[in-house]
């Protein structure tokens, strides 16, 4: 018997689709079922490689976790990477299929659609409950003739729907029932419930707007779940960036610059900084002023030639180094550890017109854009030495690489780990590279500070520079992560009526 489904829907993209199929994911899966997220197209910068080396939305890794389970490709069979503002990569069962245009794709994912089902099915087969996340709203006209992200794949999941508002943006009546007034009639019939999230203040003021709601659209309003500004997840949009700190610290805390480049990928890299004592993070675009920070911190990018011209432009370039030159430690993750290199040659024209382009110059390195792309999980040692990896020198660390290049190291530059293990076949690559002096470095592997005792180093550094506590938690962040899903967990099944969507999905 084929597993039983829900899908969760939103009115708007942001509505927080992805945190609450995460939340029901662990809800049920601790209820004793077996569980499994799903989500047949994803658009996002933020993405993830499984053991098998297939590339995911972060999201659904995300889910897995909560899930108890490791994240596979059926979760996210089709992957969209933007690389401009018209164009994307477009990764179909975890592996490149082609760059296309807007108008290229949105003729040609009907003709995907069968991968979509093969990877429902699969996934069908092996568990016994499928929660499945839409995106953006099931009411854009314009892409629902080609849609199989929403309403198509609940018919073909046989899904019951819930639809989501995010009351945080304002208007929240409104988008509820205006995208159930755009629906075909059937599509409406699939809308078992509404919920309400992200409310703040008191639920009971809200009485008199729930009752018109469910007179106006005949459908039941399961829960309001309330803003978990505490809660501390993985984001999986930028939009989230926005809310993250932006000025510069008060000197009673370690002061973390991160560049904030136009096409930044895995941003999560950076997230784990976030959740540490006596530490300010912020995002600097390209061209503001760095200000007086601790560390800078170069992240990936989805388009590694672009934003090397961007920040150069900008102005940027400059003011890195001048910052690098006054003793602030610099670190480059995936593109921005190419982007701290000399220079980065693209002679296969993949990411840009233009074939060469000078890097930051702080790490003596070459960086050649390649048609190929390594997605891994891997598990490295740290062998750079220096005054940030050498007291860890020898520890092990895990994570993942989602890159499309070659770097080579120049001269006697030293390199910074040494990757040990590829998905599950033992190895040994030279990953990434370190200054003379310790103060720069860059690696290809994401999640690198997801390890507490490298980001415990790296903290207990900075704020011993600075005359600080070392009071950095040195967590490993799958550890933490966990804590945070139980929070979300128990959050929701106090603000839904669980009893009511069990009901509607037949367990």
């Amino acid at each position: 018997m084929k597993a039983r489904t829900l899908m969760v829907q939103g009115t708007t993209s942001d509505a927080g689709k992805s945190l609450l199929v995460a939340a029901l994911c662990r809800i049920f899966v601790d209820k004793g079922f077996k569980v499994a997220p799903f989500k047949s197209q994803n658009m996002a910068l933020n993405s993830f490689a499984t053991e098998e080396g297939h590339e995911i939305g972060r999201a659904q890794a995300l889910q897995a976790a909560a899930a108890r389970i490791k994240p596979t490709v059926h979760m996210n069979p089709i992957l969209l990477k933007p690389t401009d503002n018209s164009r994307a990569q477009v990764i179909v069962r975890g592996q490149v299929y082609r760059n296309l245009s807007a108008r290229e794709y949105h003729f040609e994912k009907t003709d995907l659609v069968h991968k979509v089902e093969e990877s429902l099915d699969a996934l069908r087969n092996e568990y016994d409950l499928v929660f499945i996340e839409g995106a953006g709203s099931p009411a854009e006209i314009n892409l629902k003739k080609e849609d199989i992200v929403n309403m198509r794949i609940a018919k073909m999941a046989e899904a019951p729907v819930l639809l989501v508002g995010d009351i945080d943006r304002g208007g929240v009546f409104a988008q509820l029932v205006g995208t159930l007034e755009l629906l075909d009639d059937d599509e409406c019939d699939l809308v078992k419930g509404l919920v309400i999230n992200k409310f703040r203040g008191d639920v009971t003021l809200l009485d008199p707007g729930i009752d018109f709601l469910e007179t106006k659209t005949g459908k039941n309003v399961l829960g309001i779940i309330p803003y978990m500004s505490d809660l501390k997840l993985d984001s999986e949009d930028s939009l989230a960036l926005d809310n993250v700190n932006k000025a510069a610290s008060n000197g009673r805390a370690v002061d973390i610059a991160v560049i904030r480049l136009p096409h930044i990928s895995n941003f999560t890299d950076i997230d784990t900084f976030a959740y540490e004592p006596r530490v300010n993070l912020r995002y600097v675009t390209p061209g503001a002023p760095i200000g007086e920070a601790d560390l800078i911190i170069v992240p990936g990018t989805k388009n590694t030639m672009g934003d090397m011209q961007v920040l150069h432009e900008k102005g940027t370039v400059a003011e890195i180094r001048k910052r690098r030159e006054k003793g602030v430690p610099v670190v480059g993750i995936c593109g921005g550890y190419q982007m701290l290199g000399t220079t980065i040659e693209d002679e296969h024209g993949i990411e840009s017109d233009e074939r060469v382009i000078d890097g930051i110059g702080l790490l003596d390195c070459v960086t050649s854009i390649s048609p190929a792309k390594v997605t891994m999980q891997v598990e490295a040692m740290v062998s750079g030495g220096g005054a940030v990896l050498e007291p860890v020198l020898g520890s092990s660390v895990t994570g993942y690489e989602i890159h499309m290049g070659i770097t080579r190291l120049n001269g006697d530059t030293r390199e910074a780990f040494r990757i040990t293990k590829r998905g599950t076949a033992p190895t040994d690559i030279s990953d990434g590279c370190v200054s003379a002096d310790g103060m720069v470095f860059g690696t290809y592997i994401h999640g690198i500070f997801d390890n507490g005792k490298l980001r415990k180093s790296l903290l207990d550094f900075l704020k011993a520079k600075k005359g600080l506590a070392q009071d950095s938690l040195g967590i490993d962040h799958d550890v933490f992560r966990q804590t945070q899903i139980d929070l979300l967990a128990k959050t929701v099944s106090e603000s839904l009526d669980i009893d009511a969507i069990s009901e509607i999905i037949g367990v």
